[in-house]
């Protein structure tokens, strides 16, 4: 396996040029930099990694946060990794999803190893001990979430507030003013006060407060198999109710499915607007639902920018961006 000072030999210059050259520490001639290129080339030389990282200070590595042990996994979700781990990609960073519990013990841990240039934080809750332990921390960091009070924070997060009020928008526009609101009331324990809930929750009662609707909120379990028992039985608890804001997306295709065997039909019986969720998984969907779709790609990217931000450029403006969900056509509304 060829060496640094193989290299250095075939191109006819000192060890330090070589790591000048592969770690961009130091400029070199145009002349120098591709006989050392041309000399790794042709030896197919490999740098350690570790190496080069000790070498420029820094590993460009971004971990993503997100607490699987506590919250399964959904296609929305999905979309966040892939299109940051993209973003990082194009900027000349590596992303890692890093399953860790949302506890504080394991972000200094973290922080601590060396492993890692930033951290990318998600499923906020308003009272986020993770979130206190990056600020008292040097690791950069950026969250994709809001914290009860963000101020000071570096965060891009999904408008759930104007989302809620475009979805009920919708469905008064086409003449339903009893309305249920349907989400995991309860929610992973280690989750409590999740943020993209409690502003939901709280916007849906106010909003419906303020407009004279009359509005029910339905709880239900983040899975299927939830879903569906909610479904069989949503007409019989709810016989007033016309249309549902649904919050859940593991749930929602189990929630259509209890609703057919029940034999409430969509939408004519029911219509069903699903939030904050994606085209896979209204297409799972019989009929195919109607949706707002998180606007995940976006918020993947802009939360990545914010944190290699704060890595190169750590001086620079704390980005507090929020992003509503778009409206998508579907056949659950009536």
């Amino acid at each position: 396996m060829a060496t640094m000072q193989d290299v250095a030999r075939q191109a006819g210059v000192s060890i330090a040029t070589v790591s000048f050259v592969l770690n961009g520490t130091k400029a070199v001639t145009e002349p120098t930099r591709k006989r050392v290129e041309a000399a790794i080339a042709e030896l197919g030389y490999r740098r350690n990694p570790a190496g080069s990282a000790l070498a420029r200070g820094r590993t460009d590595i971004i971990a993503l946060l997100y607490p699987a042990l506590q919250r399964q996994l959904h296609a929305t979700a999905t979309r966040f990794f892939t299109s940051a781990a993209e973003r990082a990609k194009e900027r000349g960073f590596s992303l890692v999803m890093w399953p860790a519990a949302n506890e504080a013990h394991e972000i200094d841990e973290l922080t601590r190893s060396g492993l890692i240039d930033g951290v990318l934080l998600m499923e906020v809750q308003l009272e986020d001990e993770r979130v206190e332990a990056l600020r008292k921390g040097t690791t950069p960091f950026a969250l994709i979430g809001r914290t009860q009070d963000p101020t000071g924070l570096p965060y891009v997060d999904i408008d759930f507030e104007q989302t809620v009020v475009s979805g009920i928008e919708e469905l008064v526009a086409r003449g339903h003013t009893n309305i249920a609101f349907l989400y995991d009331h309860s929610g992973p324990s280690t989750l409590h006060g999740y943020g993209a809930i409690a502003r939901a929750t709280r916007t849906f009662q106010d909003a419906v407060a303020q407009s004279g609707l009359s509005g029910v909120t339905v709880d239900c379990g983040e899975n299927p198999r939830a879903g569906r028992k909610v479904g069989e039985t949503f007409r019989e608890s709810h016989p007033h109710v016309t249309a549902v804001l649904i919050m859940n997306e593991l749930a929602s295709p189990g929630f259509m499915t209890g609703l057919r065997k029940a034999g409430t039909s969509v939408p004519q019986d029911l219509s069903v607007l699903s939030l904050v969720s994606s085209d896979t998984v209204a297409t799972m969907c019989d009929p195919e639902l109607a949706f707002m779709r998180a606007p995940a790609e976006e918020l993947g990217r802009l939360g990545t920018d914010a944190v290699i931000d704060r890595i190169t450029h750590p001086d620079s403006a704390l980005p507090h961006t929020l992003v509503p969900c778009e409206m998508m056509p579907g056949s659950s509304l009536e």
